[in-house]
């Protein structure tokens, strides 16, 4: 498979997907520029393993129940009957894998540390949390959302960024994202591979029309005549319903929704290109309503820089503004 990691002693190399729209190439990291670089990785976090059993505490085939503990009900979300090749299941379903999660948060003191622990430990679906200091990093072990986790940090009083999201050390490209800047629409859609054949989907929206809107991953992340320029639904095997299908979003009175589920069959490293477009009716009979490309985003362990390389900004310098995004 395009996505498979091969590994040598000083290089890891990625291979762009087959199924790509355009080649992409990655750039070859010894370990000695690792080791030069101005922000360290944090230090190990034993949670990942047990050493009382022959397989990782982490295993990307593991569910575990999650319940809804956001602030605001959630809108219902609907998915057309699918086929043996790419099975959708929503939170309706109640069932999510289970992901690493990485949060770089404000914390200045244990006080700090022992905060943050103590909050996330109560959000169901949170199995294991690890806080790294020195480099504010917080790992979460477990399936809940990022948007109910997110929640919680903020509710500590500390600024808290989402920076990576995956199975650690498993796959080359391991997460990706699709952002929706507005002016009316705004909205993040984040998929990150859960195993080889899974991945885990998580959406939230708002500013559309309330009522049924179809989404679905297209051929091509061609916006110059924005959705309409996208192509097909996604269909690599050619199967009656596409991979690409991800069924309907109910949006409610406020123009606001939030997904978050699991697709069989469905590989990120085969999206890296593509464009998520997201339909004014539910049969996605029209040109779509909006669409944005769907970019590789940091795994596990590959985003922890602090300032911003184009002007100096440090993270807790940066604005709403500067992640639009967070809108939703």
């Amino acid at each position: 498979m395009a996505f498979l990691r091969s590994v040598t002693t000083t290089t890891k190399t990625a291979i762009a997907a087959s199924a790509l729209p355009a080649a992409l190439a990655f750039s070859s990291l010894s370990s000695s520029s690792q080791s030069s670089h101005p922000n360290p990785k944090p230090q190990n976090l034993p949670f990942l393993f047990s050493s009382s059993s022959s397989s990782s505490v982490f295993s990307p085939t593991r569910f575990c129940l999650v319940k809804n503990n956001l602030a605001q009900p959630l809108s219902a979300v609907s998915m057309d009957a699918p086929t043996s090749n790419g099975k959708i299941t929503s939170q309706e379903d109640s069932a999510l894998p289970e992901l690493l999660t990485e949060f770089m948060v404000d914390m200045k003191c244990e006080g700090c540390v022992n905060a943050v622990k103590n909050k996330l430990q109560t959000v169901d679906g949170v199995k294991n949390v690890e806080v790294d200091l020195g480099n504010q990093v917080v790992r979460v072990l477990g399936c809940s959302p990022v948007k109910t986790m997110t929640e919680a940090l903020q509710q500590t009083g500390r600024n808290a960024r989402l920076i990576g999201q995956g199975v650690p050390d498993d796959f080359l490209v391991s997460a990706a994202v699709a952002e929706f800047k507005g002016p009316e629409i705004f909205g993040v859609v984040r998929f990150a591979q859960v195993s080889m054949e899974l991945a885990r989907i998580e959406a939230n929206f708002s500013g559309l029309s309330p009522g049924t809107h179809g989404w679905s991953i297209n051929e091509f992340g061609d916006l110059t005549r924005g959705a309409a320029s996208t192509g097909k639904v996604f269909n690599p095997t050619n199967e009656e319903q596409p991979l690409g299908d991800l069924g309907t979003l109910d949006v409610d009175a406020k123009g606001e929704t939030f997904f978050s589920g699991s697709k069989k069959q469905l590989r990120v490293a085969d999206l890296i290109g593509r464009a998520l477009v997201v339909y004014a009716t539910a049969d996605k009979s029209d040109k779509g309503l909006i669409a944005a490309v769907i970019a590789r985003s940091a795994g596990v362990g590959e985003n922890y820089k602090k300032i911003c390389a184009c002007d100096g900004t440090t993270i807790w310098e940066s604005t709403n503004s500067d992640y639009v995004a967070s809108k939703v």
